[in-house]
């Protein structure tokens, strides 16, 4: 099949983590699909935006002493960001809802994050109210680089990290730096997950790569919901990242499926247009009250959104499917009925594909959360 036109093969540390999870998976997502917002990085975005704002401003010939500053410009600075961050994400349309109701969420993870960069220079954590800019003068002498790319001579591997910061000495003198990678996402129980291991450390691999006679070098994911940051360790990851690189050219045949609850069990966008999912699924026997399905819709009602819902099964891992006959009510609510509406007005005829469908009950509901798509799997080589 002939996909879009070809980029330079390059690998970023989130690429190689889809291709580990699943090669096919890795090979949708470059083959020009709709890409799909969601909230959660949304408002990661919005925040990561508004501390690298705060990471790169002039306080030069502002009095030291000065308090009560902090809060209207953390806020200026979010909000601008959210609107902005609504902005993109409204105007994709591979969407869930935009939940404004999240941003007091946003401004606690803001609030995070200062006081990650407050205990990075240790200096207490205090009241936003009670910064002084003498203290965030001291943040700022620490900061090295804000959203820097990070891309070894032979462009073969790239990433892009939030804060690279000093680590220095009573006397001033840098000891060490520190790539800083903040994470808006669920704090770590005791230890980062592998996929985010292998994240920090490929920055850390990139840049001495690029700098050898560097400092000391640490790499930390800064976890905003609980302040804290937690080290990457261990031996390089450059030579596992070039085997991926090598391992990972996107050619015009589509690259092995790897079914398994990593991969189709879990968060895969591109599901919409793989034929290997559905059969893993049949065959896992996987529970749970939300559920990806393929369906035929009948007798939809546009006044309310109900449907009756025709369960399709894989019949072989072609991407073929066929009708059950076993039918259940289904309703589309919100986002998911605006969707599917607008599909019914392109025309389409066929299975549709709906992600997370909450199977609890009589009815079916597709809700604001759903992924509603047709069902367009491209086959295997």
């Amino acid at each position: 099949m002939s996909g879009p036109p070809r980029r330079p093969h390059t690998l970023s540390p989130s690429a190689w983590n889809r291709f580990e999870a699943c090669p096919r998976q890795y090979w949708l997502s470059r083959q020009g699909l709709p890409k799909k917002a969601g909230m959660a990085a949304s408002l990661g975005t919005a925040v990561h935006a508004s501390i690298e704002d705060l990471a790169q401003i002039d306080l030069t010939n502002r009095d030291d002493a000065e308090t009560n500053w902090m809060p209207s410009l953390a806020a200026d600075f979010l909000k601008h960001r959210w609107e902005e961050e609504k902005s993109v994400f409204m105007k994709t349309p591979r969407r869930p809802k935009w939940k404004e109701e999240d941003y007091p969420k946003a401004k606690k993870h803001q609030v995070g994050a200062i006081y990650l960069l407050l205990k990075f220079v240790k200096l207490p954590t205090c009241s936003l109210e009670e910064i002084t800019i003498g203290m965030w003068k001291k943040v700022l002498s620490c900061v090295l680089a804000v959203e820097a790319e990070l891309r070894t001579s032979d462009d073969k591997l790239m990433g892009r990290l939030d804060l690279l910061m000093a680590e220095k000495s009573q006397s001033g003198e840098v000891v060490s730096w520190v790539v800083a990678d903040l994470k808006t996402g669920r704090a770590p129980k005791n230890e980062l997950k592998p996929e985010v291991q292998r994240q920090l450390l490929l920055y850390r691999d990139i840049l001495l790569s690029n700098n050898p006679n560097a400092p000391p070098l640490k790499t930390q994911g800064w976890y905003s919901e609980n302040a804290h940051a937690y080290s990457a360790e261990g031996d390089s990851v450059m030579d596992d990242a070039l085997r991926a690189w090598e391992s990972s050219h996107v050619t015009d045949n589509p690259l092995e499926a790897t079914p398994g609850p990593t991969s189709c069990g879990g968060f895969c966008d591109w599901k919409a247009w793989c034929p290997h999912w559905m059969s893993w699924q049949q065959s896992s026997g996987m529970q749970s009250d939300f559920v990806d399905m393929v369906v035929l819709i009948h007798s939809y009602q546009t006044s309310n959104g109900l449907a009756i819902a025709e369960f399709c099964e894989a019949l072989d891992t072609s991407g073929r499917v066929i009708p059950t006959g076993d039918r259940k009510p289904l309703r589309f609510d919100h986002r998911a009925k605006e969707v599917f509406e607008v599909m019914l007005e392109q025309g389409h005829k066929g299975p549709v594909f709906i992600s997370g469908v909450m199977a609890k009950g009589e009815t079916l509901r597709a809700g604001h959360w759903c992924d509603v798509l047709p069902f367009s799997p491209i086959p295997d080589a």
